[in-house]
């Protein structure tokens, strides 16, 4: 009976001891795993890709400001040179019916020749409206790419120096929907390329 209750407790000596080794084992394998998910500049280095926010981007970069400032304008500038020749359209056309109504016409031609006239105008005005679409969609088309230009060539000599494998552009979370901060790198192009912009607009004053 001694003997059996002696070897029960070796057994559950050897039983603790092992677990013992094993907790061990574990902490240390803990430890040694530790860098793998801790600190930001080695995972920058293991991943080298970076993104910008573009809608930041093109708020903050003066050039971008000032081509959509000059988009403005134009618009503008086109709303009104529309807008007046359609005041004028209506005031005519008010006149015409005025003059009809009150039988003022010398004749039934001269009323058909002076609807014509009219109807001919608003067909004019139409072409016009059409044709001042078309041109800002022009406009707007050939600043997106002169933009995209400055953007892209500034960003090749950025990443001479960057090494970047790979730079995504993220609209509003169209492209990358979670992006941890340390590859967030918007701000840094942004201060760039304003410096770039900047410089190059002081020569030329």
């Amino acid at each position: 009976m001694k003997k059996l209750h002696l070897v029960i407790e070796i057994i559950l000596l050897a039983a603790v001891a092992a677990l013992y080794f094993i907790v061990l084992s574990n902490n240390k394998g803990s430890k040694a795993a530790a860098p793998e998910t801790g600190d930001s500049t080695a995972v920058c280095q293991r991943m080298p890709v970076a993104y910008i926010n573009v809608d930041t981007l093109l708020l903050q970069y003066d050039y971008s400001q000032e081509l959509n400032e000059q988009l403005m304008r134009k618009r503008e500038n086109s709303q009104a040179n529309y807008n007046q020749k359609a005041r004028q359209l209506q005031q005519e056309a008010a006149e015409f019916q005025r003059k009809l109504e009150n039988n003022a016409f010398l004749s039934e031609q001269r009323a058909r020749s002076e609807q014509e006239r009219l109807l001919k105008k608003e067909q004019e005005l139409q072409e016009l409206d059409q044709r001042l679409s078309t041109e800002l969609a022009t406009e707007m088309q050939r600043m997106n790419e002169r933009l995209h230009d400055s953007i892209y060539s500034f960003l090749k000599v950025y990443n001479k120096e960057a090494g970047y494998q790979l730079i995504f552009s993220n609209s509003n979370n169209d492209n990358i929907m979670v992006g941890s901060p340390v590859y967030d790198i918007t701000a840094d192009v942004v201060e760039g390329l304003n410096r770039r912009y900047n410089a190059k607009a002081a020569k030329r004053k």
